[in-house]
C-alpha cells in the first residue's frame, strides 16, 4: 500500500526541474534545490558507457548537463504517477524529442530523501535505450 504524500510529490518535481534546465545557473539552482549536499546519483551504464555513480551538487550537475548535450532539444517528463512511503519514492520517466515527440529512452528511479524532503539518493534503472546509445 502506497503512503504517497505532497513531499514524494515535490521531490519528483524539483528531480524533474533539474534534468530539465539547461541554463548553467539555472541547473545549479535546480540541482541544490532538489538534491541534499552529500546527494548522489547512480544510473546503470548505457550501451558502451560508463555508470553514472556520483555524489554532490557539482558532480550531479555535470551528469545532467552531458545528458543534454548527448540528446539536445529532448525534455524528460514523468511517466505515470509517484509511488511513496516513508523516505522513499519511485516514478518511472521518459526522455522525450521536443520537435516529433519520440520517446528513445525511458526509465524507473527509485529516490530516497532526507529530512527536509531532498534527495538524499537516487537509484536509476533504464527500462528503454535506442540501440548504440
Amino acid at each position: 500500500m502506497s503512503v504517497n504524500t505532497d513531499r514524494h510529490q515535490t521531490a519528483a518535481a524539483r528531480y524533474f526541474e533539474a534534468w530539465n534546465a539547461t541554463d548553467p545557473e539555472a541547473l545549479g539552482k535546480a540541482v541544490a534545490a532538489a538534491w541534499a549536499p552529500e546527494g548522489s546519483y547512480t544510473d546503470p551504464p548505457p550501451e558502451g558507457g560508463p555508470p553514472a555513480d556520483v555524489a554532490g551538487h557539482a558532480q550531479i550537475a555535470a551528469v545532467i548537463a552531458a545528458a543534454h548535450a548527448r540528446f539536445p532539444g529532448f525534455v524528460f517528463r514523468p511517466l505515470g504517477a509517484v509511488d511513496g512511503h516513508h523516505d522513499t519514492a519511485r516514478f518511472g520517466w521518459e526522455l522525450v524529442n521536443e520537435a516529433d515527440g519520440s520517446a528513445p529512452v525511458a526509465g524507473f528511479d527509485v529516490v530516497t530523501l532526507d529530512e527536509e524532503g531532498r534527495i538524499r539518493r537516487v537509484l536509476g534503472f533504464l527500462d528503454r535505450v535506442p540501440a548504440g546509445a
